[in-house]
């Protein structure tokens, strides 16, 4: 923000910052209005506005309950919104397990997980499969990083869902899918090879 804002004007800014992106920390908010850490918590009390663990703890309740065509822990990371037939948001810590012991890179393999669960988690329909997908790894994960994917229907054509994810680390893309997912009414249906 340019010019110093004062008290009212920064907590309607601060309300829709947050809502634009409630993972913004007190410490990304201070920094974004050039004032002190204490300040953004004494607007958020004010405000009603919970602090990011509990905003993020909030979100993922809300948006399990939506599950259709998954169960909560057939999601690969932790789900955090959720817009059925819209847009899905998750985020995977890089743990131990999933990476390579040498470099602490994370096996691709767990990175398409976490995008293709999501993919399937946005579907509005009680069964949903695979059919398609094209990814790109565009740069390497490391232990510790924490995976934040997106994932949007950008079209829905008869039971096909095209479904886009990108996955960030910080501000940088490192991976991103394209999805033709299929919703099957009935379990008669094949998925077209």
């Amino acid at each position: 923000m340019g010019k110093q804002l004062n008290k009212k004007q920064r907590q309607a800014e601060l309300i829709k910052q947050i809502t634009d992106n409630p993972f913004l920390t007190d410490e990304d908010l201070a920094r974004l209005f050039n004032v002190s850490i204490q300040t953004i918590r004494l607007d958020r009390l004010e405000l009603g506005i919970p602090e990011l663990r509990r905003r993020t703890k909030n979100l993922a309740q809300e948006a399990y309950t939506k599950l259709k065509a998954l169960s909560g822990g057939e999601v690969v990371g932790e789900l955090l919104d959720l817009k059925l037939g819209e847009s899905a948001l998750s985020l995977l810590e890089a743990t131990e397990d999933m990476v390579f012991s040498k470099t602490k890179i994370v096996r691709g393999h767990h990175i398409f997980a976490q995008a293709n669960s999501l993919a399937l988690a946005v579907i509005d329909a009680d069964v949903a499969l695979t059919g398609v997908s094209n990814i790109k790894y565009k740069f390497p994960v490391f232990l510790g990083d924490k995976l934040l994917a997106k994932a949007e229907v950008y079209r829905v054509r008869g039971n096909k869902h095209f479904v886009a994810v990108r996955t960030k680390v910080g501000d940088t893309e490192v991976f991103r899918a394209k999805f033709i997912m299929v919703a099957l009414n009935g379990m008669e249906q094949e998925v077209e090879r």
